[in-house]
């Protein structure tokens, strides 16, 4: 779900494995329009602050999908 929110790949590298249940506070950029008074950390800061979790950037293998060809289905 990570990966939605950032627009890109997201491994998980903390050797923790299973589900969590959680609740975070951060708030995402909604451009000029969004109020000083409702924002909050940006996700990267929330994240670091209320999980002791850090998003590094590196450069890895992306699963990737080759479509070799595309037909239309038959009518019945």
């Amino acid at each position: 779900m990570l990966g939605n929110v950032l627009g890109r790949p997201v491994t998980n590298e903390t050797g923790l494995d299973g589900t969590f249940d959680f609740e975070m506070k951060w708030s995402a950029d909604l451009g000029p329009t969004s109020s000083a008074e409702q924002a909050g950390p940006s996700i990267f800061t929330a994240l670091q602050e209320q999980l002791g979790l850090k998003l590094e950037s590196k450069k890895g293998p992306v699963p990737t999908f080759v479509i070799e060809r595309l037909e239309r289905p038959s009518e019945n």
